[in-house]
């Protein structure tokens, strides 16, 4: 069951629009295939609720209503009305999973809570709504009320009660604890659907799923990059992968499409993630060291289970001081270049330099830095600024105005934008549209800056994007729009020279 739409949109500062939660829930129900999803909180907000009706409409439409689970409190007929105006037919109910939580927090004994709950699960029966129910903080209660878990569980499994969750709230368990809790529950209550929540302040969550599952768990709960609460919940993607390749069982869920909600939900929420998370990470698939990319060209002395194609990615070699030869003949052999041993040596010394320097080489400047060693030019700066002016003025829009030259003819435009670098390429757009040439789309913009808080230090600005592929291009100037523009022309003269007739075998032809 995955929680992104709720649990992990508790994530600080995360909070999904109607139609970025529509988007989101189409993609996990249909391309991945999760079994279930919690989208929401009954009584949080108007935009919770509109979000929630237009999610529900559609999972009607496509037969999903069953799957689409929204989280309710014990409060008599309020949350499942709620719920019910909305369109849903389950409700997640929350009920204290511990002692503490019940005499401290609603001031109520276990006998009062109990019967509160039994009203709400008898007007859901009558209002035909499904229950679940969420003992909440029930890790600290398995530690210090166990005869409350069980006074809660004998009595719950008698009601008509679907499955009880059984949420890890504070992230507190380790992998013991976890195997034998969950080991006791299953084994006293063989008759219970079980659900485990893990939370991941340890950085433990993957591997408490893994320990409840071996404990005779049949539904773990997930949300998409570990978005959560804290530190977050168990990530859809690591629990998959280790179901399969750990615990040799099988899931509904799609692997390759996983990347591909990692991605949607990135964008949507606005938490980028570590270019190192497992599997969906930029890097992960990434090797840098030289001898690595030696072993794999040899036997693929360096693949193990995780290949890149199960999810919808591909294994690539970094360039920089590490890489050594084997990466970037790797790397030249994917644009069809072939360099002698000599040539080959001096494009390696010149990669290691830029790497000593922090900079980022891509594959897509393979060919400049080629070119460049062997003192050709035959990669041309067909685009080059010849100048250009970026203002902002407190209470105006900011604006634009450049001089392109573009094989030899000059070019001049002005544009205003939300912001200068954006006045900047509506006035590239303008002369692009004026040469009847399409401008790629601007897929992603990283402006990376050295810790310190030095004013004069160099600023990185890293650009993605996508016409006929998707590829990356640097600037790097100690003015961030400066360094936006330069990867701005860059991008431009890799796109002039990409398709150039017979382009990389002059470049061989050449050094070879």
């Amino acid at each position: 069951m995955d929680t992104t739409l709720r649990d992990g949109e508790q994530t600080t500062g995360v909070s999904f629009k109607e139609g970025e939660k529509l988007s989101v829930v189409k993609v996990l129900l249909e391309d991945v295939r999760v079994d279930r999803i919690e989208i929401a909180s009954a009584r949080v907000s108007e935009g919770e609720f509109k979000g929630a009706q237009r999610v529900l409409r559609w999972a009607e439409e496509k037969g999903h209503l069953d799957k689409v689970e929204i989280l309710g409190f014990v409060d008599d007929k309020i949350s499942l009305q709620w719920i019910a105006d909305a369109g849903g037919k389950v409700v997640n109910l929350l009920c204290k999973g511990s002692l503490k939580h019940v005499t401290g927090q609603l001031r109520k004994t276990p006998e009062q809570h109990l019967a509160d709950i039994k009203k709400v699960i008898a007007n859901a029966t009558e209002m035909g709504i499904r229950v679940n129910v969420y003992l909440e903080d029930w890790s600290n209660g398995m530690r210090s009320s166990k005869e409350y878990v069980h006074f809660m569980i004998s009595n719950l499994s008698k009601e008509k009660v679907d499955r009880i969750m059984l949420p890890d709230t504070l992230g507190i368990l380790d992998p013991d604890e976890t195997y034998d809790f969950c080991r006791e529950m299953t084994e006293t209550y063989p008759g219970v659907k079980f659900d485990f929540h893990a939370h991941n302040d340890y950085d433990l969550a993957i591997a408490n799923v893994f320990h409840a599952i071996k404990a005779g768990i049949r539904c773990v709960h997930t949300t998409v990059n570990g978005l959560g609460e804290r530190a977050g919940n168990a990530p859809l993607s690591s629990v998959i992968a280790t179901i399969k390749d750990h615990l040799k069982m099988k899931t509904n869920v799609n692997e390759t499409q996983l990347n591909k909600v990692s991605k949607l939900v990135e964008s949507f929420s606005g938490i980028r993630i570590p270019t190192n998370k497992p599997l969906v990470g930029e890097f992960v698939f990434t090797q840098c060291s030289g001898i690595h990319a030696d072993g794999d060209n040899k036997n693929n002395l360096y693949f193990n289970d995780l290949l890149p194609e199960r999810f919808g990615r591909i294994r690539q070699y970094a360039l920089g001081k590490t890489s050594g030869k084997a990466n970037i003949k790797k790397n030249l052999e994917d644009l069809g270049i072939e360099l002698d041993a000599e040539s080959l040596k001096k494009v390696t010394q010149r990669i290691i330099e830029l790497g000593d320097k922090k900079e980022t080489v891509t594959s897509d400047e393979l060919p400049y830095i080629v070119a460049d060693v062997m003192e050709n030019d035959l990669i041309e700066q067909k685009i080059r600024v010849v100048n250009y002016s970026v203002t902002h003025t407190m209470g105006l829009r900011p604006v634009a105005n450049i001089s392109l030259e573009i094989e030899g003819k000059l070019y001049e435009e002005i544009s205003d934008g939300d912001g200068q670098y954006d006045a900047f390429v509506k006035a590239l757009r303008k002369v692009y549209k004026r040469l009847g040439k399409s401008f790629p789309k601007l897929v992603d913009y990283v402006v990376t800056i050295p810790p310190g808080g030095k004013t004069d230090a160099l600023v990185e600005t890293v650009i993605t994007w996508k016409n006929k592929r998707e590829f990356k291009t640097k600037g790097l100037d100690p003015d961030q729009n400066s360094a936006a523009i330069k990867a701005t022309i860059r991008m431009l003269n890799i796109i002039e020279n990409e398709f150039k007739p017979g382009l990389l075998d002059k470049i061989l032809n050449s050094i070879t």
